[in-house]
């Protein structure tokens, strides 16, 4: 492509960017386009704006926010095809998700619905707030217990045990998720330091017995620090900053709680860039070089990150070209025994495991991730890697 065609296409997804976050800032935030905004958009942009929305799981409030402002024509039924799937989704989620609450509460075990399933209701609509799965935090001693319930009498199909989730399938395909560890040791600074005595800070729902609540401190750490974590690994998309601005404008939060919360985790400094990030979509704060990088990286990365972006963050955290290619052969101790938990109790297995794990990765469909994500290490430039040395500093990971 010449210089020209480059520049042009530059100026086109800055034009669709601006165009993307005025509509979600109208449909979050209750306001109409500006004149000005709306001139922004044009019926040949449609496609490029669902195109970026659906990659981070938005398009359903984008068209919506299009209809609103009456951008789209009537005769247009693909928008609201897109509202009513959104709708649907949410519906059948909140059917099991309810489903699911008065299961555990009748087997009386303690549990504590995590994520979207707490922060849809602040949603303007709660459809807005679409989700891939349901998120249930218990103790891991109660797991068995609730697997063998929802299997054997609800059927519930068994998905997978991973480090620190149990998932299922319920009987209308929704995924479930049943944590027994919120963020692994090592991840996102100090927060699993945090959130290890989550439950003596917990209090039992009004009305029920079993059904738990993290106080608003604790729920706003967990979400920074999902954030982070998420981030580490390659993005975390827009919607985790959608909720992080519900979050900041609810009035019984406390500032000062969450704020000492983070800082003993570690995370202040990350929340604060994200926080302000946020405040630029969707209440036109200013940009600064910071909130720049993040948002490039998070637009990049899509709803679920890319392994780009993972490497080039990880290659600096672990130290380097060659650290964190020798950490993808030798894995520490501290991180694969969430991959395989017998290493919790027998360590002395941990070389059995090692080899194991390089088995899997050669054998089970691995081998080209793998390469490719080595291929990324070497060639980043030195540039990158000072760029993205500073960045990470500037954003306390």
């Amino acid at each position: 492509m010449s210089l020209d065609g480059i520049k042009e296409q530059s100026i086109l997804e800055e034009r669709i960017n601006q165009v993307f976050f005025a509509l979600l800032r109208s449909a979050i935030c209750g306001t109409k386009l500006t004149e000005k905004e709306k001139k922004l958009y044009s019926c040949e942009l449609f496609q490029d704006l669902i195109k970026l929305s659906a990659k981070h799981d938005l398009d359903h409030i984008v068209v919506f926010s299009l209809k609103q402002n009456e951008l789209v024509s009537k005769e247009n039924t693909g928008v609201d095809k897109c509202i009513h799937k959104a709708v649907f989704r949410y519906e059948r989620t909140n059917f099991d998700y309810n489903k699911l609450c008065a299961i555990f509460e009748k087997a009386q075990i303690p549990f504590m619905p995590l994520k979207g399933s707490v922060i849809r209701k602040y949603y303007p609509e709660a459809w807005m707030r679409t989700s891939c799965d349901i998120d249930i935090l218990m103790s891991e001693d109660d797991c068995d217990k609730a697997v063998s319930i929802l299997e054997n009498e609800n059927g519930y199909v068994f998905h997978q045990k991973g480090v620190h989730d149990i998932s299922l399938f319920s009987p209308n395909k929704t995924h479930i998720e049943l944590h027994y560890k919120l963020v692994e040791e090592g991840r996102a600074n100090s927060s699993s330091e945090v959130l290890e005595n989550i439950w003596n800070t917990a209090k039992v729902r009004e009305g029920f017995d079993f059904w738990y609540e993290m106080p608003d401190e604790v729920f706003y750490f967990y979400h920074i620090a999902h954030m982070a974590k998420h981030f580490e690994n390659g993005g975390c998309g827009i919607k985790p900053f959608i909720d992080l601005l519900i979050l900041d404008n609810i009035k019984e939060g406390d500032k000062n709680k969450r704020d000492k919360l983070l800082d003993q985790g570690k995370l202040l400094k990350f929340a604060n860039v994200a926080r302000k990030l946020s405040r630029i979509w969707f209440e036109n704060e200013e940009y600064d070089i910071v909130s720049k990088q993040m948002e490039d990286y998070i637009l990049r990365g899509g709803v679920y990150g890319n392994a780009a972006n993972r490497v080039i963050i990880q290659q600096q955290q672990k130290g380097g070209r060659i650290k964190y290619a020798l950490s993808k052969i030798f894995i520490p101790y501290d991180v694969i025994k969430f991959h395989y938990p017998v290493l919790q109790k027998h360590r002395w297995l941990t070389p059995v495991m090692e080899v194991r794990r390089w088995g899997k990765i050669i054998f089970c469909g691995h081998l080209k991730r793998t390469a490719k994500e080595l291929k990324y290490n070497t060639d980043i430039s030195d540039a990158e890697a000072n760029n993205t040395r500073k960045f990470l500093d500037e954003i306390g990971l």
